[in-house]
């Protein structure tokens, strides 16, 4: 009730102006704690942002007081999800970046988190971060931080946002490698890593992996069995409950499986990569997978069977796993991606058969894939450029939560306690009821 007897008041403005207005630090280090305290109220926080508090919050993280720069980090952090659409914050994400290097933890992990929040869904804010050398840091960040997951999160995935949809992404993607950040990612896939971290990471190497260059060192980094071993884990988590939404700390089990699926379908369209898949015995579970009532699921299955199915011995095997009839079957879907990925594998698989059968193939194609009720668009090249297909993706979907956003970290900690008291979550694990930080425009 008090918190909302100040928003009638037009306090948020006025406390704004007092951080944009005074230099004396007990002022500015007890109305710090006050944005501090509203920051957690959805009302509040709105109008704090909409006052400018972002910016002037930013004018202090420079301050010689270190309880005035926390109190500022922390008030940024609980804004920052009602921020992603601000202007002026070009100052504010240069900071955050330098911060990135500090040695105190609490001030590495606020500017992680606030760098994942505004990176969201703002190709401006990515491409900022990008310039003031947000790659290598929050590279370094992850590779300082160790087994501190409420460190690497936020910095996954905000490289993840970086990785994608801007202009600078492919020189982003590049960056990671550059930066030595393939070894360290991968070695973030294995345990004591959460599910909550390794989605994170399978969402960031499927935007990496849409670099050709990235292709071989992921492999020779073993990423690919790796991301294998945790796609096989979570199905059969899956499989012990059919029908059910598995979910294992906050973290759907659906999602983990497109996820790594859907990083293999690309990283599969490099052959020495489509040979080490081949290997790993893992294309039965790919068919298995068109089965999926999960059309996302669906799509990415059939996907990296089209990549594999480039290869003789790769188009054999799927054959042998008793493919046809699904991918048959998937030819009359409503997903046109799903569709056309059914098709190409189908047609390749064809290569060696009789022409009549081919003739056979050829009528099936065409009566599926020109029904009357959903026309088809014409492919430009080759019928085997999958990523040019209708329904296909060039960028993963940014956030394999679909619907989730930003969170309120205000829901975690203390800010009515003492000013010093850690701030870290109990347990020493990055606790996050409303699921990790993610682009969720697509």
């Amino acid at each position: 009730e008090s918190k909302l007897i100040i928003l009638a008041s037009g306090g948020p403005a006025e406390l704004v102006r007092i951080m944009k207005t005074y230099t004396y630090e007990k002022l500015l280090f007890t109305t710090s704690r006050v944005l501090k305290v509203l920051s957690v109220d959805t009302d509040n926080k709105m109008a704090i942002v909409e006052a400018g508090g972002m910016q002037a919050l930013a004018m202090h993280l420079g301050h010689q007081s270190n309880r005035l720069v926390q109190n500022c980090l922390w008030t940024l952090r609980n804004l920052s999800d009602a921020a992603t659409k601000e202007d002026g914050l070009d100052n504010l994400l240069q900071m955050l970046v330098q911060l990135l290097s500090s040695n105190d933890i609490q001030v590495v992990t606020c500017a992680a988190g606030i760098l994942s929040n505004l990176t969201c869904n703002n190709p401006r804010n990515k491409q900022l971060v990008c310039r003031f050398g947000g790659i290598e840091a929050l590279v370094r960040t992850c590779l300082q931080a160790g087994d501190r997951e409420e460190i690497t999160e936020p910095a996954v995935c905000a490289l993840r946002h970086l990785t994608s949809r801007h202009a600078d992404a492919e020189a982003a993607q590049n960056a990671v490698r550059i930066h030595y950040g393939l070894p360290v990612l991968v070695k973030l896939l294995h345990p004591p890593a959460r599910w909550p971290l390794i989605k994170a990471v399978i969402g960031l190497m499927r935007n990496l992996a849409l670099c050709p260059a990235n292709h071989a060192p992921i492999r020779e980094h073993g990423g690919l069995p790796r991301l294998v071993q945790l796609l096989m884990r979570a199905n059969q988590d899956m499989q012990r409950r059919p029908g059910h939404n598995v979910v294992i700390d906050g973290v759907r089990m659906d999602d983990i499986v497109e996820g790594t699926v859907g990083a293999l379908h690309i990283l599969a369209r490099e052959a020495h990569n489509r040979a080490v898949i081949r290997s790993l015995h893992c294309i039965s579970l790919f068919v298995q997978l068109l089965y999926s009532p999960n059309e996302n699921i669906q799509r990415v299955a059939a996907g990296v069977l089209c990549e594999l199915a480039q290869d003789k011995e790769g188009a054999e095997a799927i054959e042998a796993e008793n493919a046809t009839q699904p991918l048959t079957d998937l030819l009359h879907s409503r997903n046109e991606g799903i569709a056309a990925y059914a098709a190409a594998v189908l047609f390749r698989m064809s290569e060696d058969k009789s022409q009549d059968y081919k003739k056979r193939l050829s009528v099936e194609l065409t009566s599926s894939l020109f029904r009357e009720d959903a026309p088809w668009q014409e492919m430009e090249g080759d019928l085997m450029d999958t990523y040019q297909m209708p329904g296909a993706y060039t960028y993963p979907q940014e956030s394999m939560d679909y619907m989730q956003g930003p969170v309120d970290y205000g829901h975690h900690y203390d800010f009515h306690g003492d000013p010093n008291m850690s701030h870290q979550p109990p347990g020493g694990h990055y606790q996050n009821p409303g699921g990790p930080l993610y682009d969720t425009d697509l």
